[in-house]
């Protein structure tokens, strides 16, 4: 696990260390030496710890005018016994949308597996976002953690589709990937 490092293609564009507005403003990050862990596995030290022992993000673009954020995650999301949605309901998302942002892209195809729990926090995220044309878009999450979503009834509050779990997102500069999915967002609830 050491070796997935979180996309550094949009460097250029946005970096969570530099942005004044971001939970992860003057953060230093090492190359090589790599702290922390999930389960026994050490994992890439650009990744972010944002309170929970399983699950890490980063903050990969926030687009203050567009009202849109594009968030990677690793690890084990489990709301379980690690109460992450908590996590990064309080310690990342309250803190985006103070700020303006509306619209959450979730990249989740590095989550190994995920554990639902009571889903307040996901409710909460939505209806603080609704009124603003906000929306929360789970992409490229593994089959397994859609059904363990759609378990745990996520997908009332989330945007889960099969046509989300295949976006090369990676081709896509970040504005135009939060247009992009705002579009196909609009498509297919029409």
């Amino acid at each position: 696990m050491h070796s997935i490092e979180p996309f550094w293609k949009w460097r250029d564009y946005y970096t969570a260390e530099e942005d004044e507005k971001s939970p992860f403003y003057g953060r230093e990050y090492s190359e090589f030496e790599f702290s922390d862990k999930i389960y026994n596995y050490y994992i890439h030290p650009q990744w972010d710890n944002f309170g929970s022992e399983t699950l890490y993000l980063k903050l990969l673009y926030v687009d203050y005018k567009k009202g849109g954020a594009i968030i990677e995650f690793i690890g084990e999301w489990n709301d379980c016994t690690q109460n992450d949605i908590m996590f990064l309901k309080r310690e990342i998302v309250d803190v985006l949308i103070d700020n303006g942002i509306s619209k959450f892209a979730l990249i989740g195809e590095n989550i190994l597996q995920f554990f639902g729990d009571r889903n307040e926090y996901y409710e909460e995220w939505y209806d603080d976002i609704k009124d603003n044309d906000g929306w929360i878009m789970a992409i490229n999450f593994r089959e397994h953690i859609i059904e363990e979503m759609y378990q745990s009834n996520i997908h009332h509050y989330v945007n889960i589709n099969e046509k989300y779990n295949d976006i090369n997102w990676r081709q896509y500069k970040p504005h135009h990937l939060i247009a992009y999915l705002d579009d196909l967002l609009i498509k297919i609830i029409d």
